[in-house]
């Protein structure tokens, strides 16, 4: 995270929002839960210590994100497009553990 302040603006005739990011508190997350009601998005975060193998009976929900509908989808799309960029850069992401994991001899 950086200490700068950002700016976002979508178009030339919408007013300006500085966004300050240095109090923001980082999480790593690993697993994500999504659930929904007719009204928002909920996104679970965690980390999960063994992703590989046999998951612990209990995984604890560290961070929780409720988001309208339409702020969900523009997420969708950001994120959709990060990953394509990353994906042009440096290959495909396989998301199947089991097709990434080499097996030992």
């Amino acid at each position: 995270m950086t200490k700068d302040k950002q700016t976002l603006s979508h178009d030339a005739n919408e007013s300006r929002v500085d966004i300050d990011d240095s109090h923001v508190e980082a999480i790593y997350a690993n697993m994500c839960r999504v659930s929904c009601t007719p009204e928002e998005v909920i996104l679970d975060l965690a980390l999960n210590p063994n992703p590989v193998g046999t998951p612990p009976a209990t995984i604890r929900i560290s961070q929780r994100v409720i988001l309208n509908h339409y702020t969900a989808k523009r997420l969708a799309a950001l994120l959709a497009a990060a990953i394509q960029r990353h994906e042009q850069s440096f290959g495909v992401l396989e998301t199947d553990v089991r097709k990434r994991v080499i097996p030992s001899k």
